[in-house]
């Protein structure tokens, strides 16, 4: 049996970025709070959890006068509120998040109805809902125009960074067949991580050759699931959050395994998959 890695594996450069920073905080000052998990991953959250890491849920359960946001960003409501209570703010947010924050920003501005193709209750997809000011909405589904007695004249499409490029692309296709009239202005800014999509490039490559493929993150990991869908159109594929989910029934008969994982999954937890694959 042979098992391989997808090329692109291991934190990406925005939850790299995260971990940092609150490494950082926590040695300076024994500890820091986060306002939710930085990053969706068990592992990597348990670990943080050692070095002073503490999750609040939400905005009522900070105790300290310092929060770190997480990752996904915040809404300037949020944002907001944690600054009338006087609460320090130290920002993690992903720059390829916060550019999706501004796009939607700018478009609101600018007199567009902002359309985010993206799950609805997603932190990161909430937070960039935030910055339309009331002038948009987050979905999956064009069916969402239904729910207009006139369709917005000016409509603004971005996506949640994590989506798949083929998808966001089919989405705005049928967006403008459906919505496309006289008068009407369409602007379509691609807001899709580029680390993204080389690491969905790199899985599904890799998925081709294989007769099984395992993605290793979270299950709340919005990025995971991706690879893991995409994966699953050209073989058998399963999301596992540790070597211990691998299942003996899932390797028999496979002659070549591939391993990919989310971008907010360690290096370690990738390598334990690896050695269990090998033992």
């Amino acid at each position: 049996m042979k098992v391989e890695k997808a090329d692109k594996i291991g934190f990406c450069f925005g939850v790299r970025r995260a971990v940092e920073v609150l490494e950082k905080v926590a040695q300076e000052q024994g500890g820091v709070e986060t306002l939710g998990a930085v990053v969706h991953n068990k592992q990597v959250m348990q670990r943080l959890a050692t070095i002073g890491v503490k999750v609040a849920r939400d905005i009522d359960d900070i105790r300290g006068g310092t929060v770190a946001t997480s990752s996904h960003g915040i809404s300037p409501q949020i944002e907001k509120e944690l600054r009338s209570r006087h609460i320090g703010i130290i920002s993690t947010t992903c720059p390829f998040v916060h550019r999706a924050q501004v796009a939607a920003r700018r478009l609101a501005e600018a007199g567009f109805f902002v359309v985010i193709y993206g799950d609805a209750d997603h932190p990161e997809v909430r937070g960039i809902l935030g910055w339309t000011r009331g002038q948009g909405i987050a979905t999956m589904d064009v069916k969402f125009l239904e729910t207009f007695d006139q369709v917005p004249r000016r409509l603004g499409i971005l996506s949640q960074t994590t989506q798949i490029p083929a998808h966001f692309n089919e989405f705005a296709k049928k967006l403008i067949d459906v919505a496309l009239s006289r008068d009407s202005e369409i602007r379509i800014i691609d807001t899709i991580c580029h680390d993204i999509r080389e690491r969905q490039a790199a899985a599904l490559k890799l998925a081709e050759k294989v007769d099984l493929m395992l993605v290793v993150g979270g299950r709340h990991s919005a990025n995971t699931n991706r690879l893991a869908e995409l994966c699953a159109e050209v073989t058998e594929t399963h999301v596992v959050e540790t070597a211990k989910e691998i299942k003996l029934s899932w390797l028999r008969g496979k002659n070549r395994i591939g391993i990919t994982a989310g971008a907010s999954t360690d290096e370690q937890t990738v390598n334990e998959v690896w050695r269990k694959l090998n033992g």
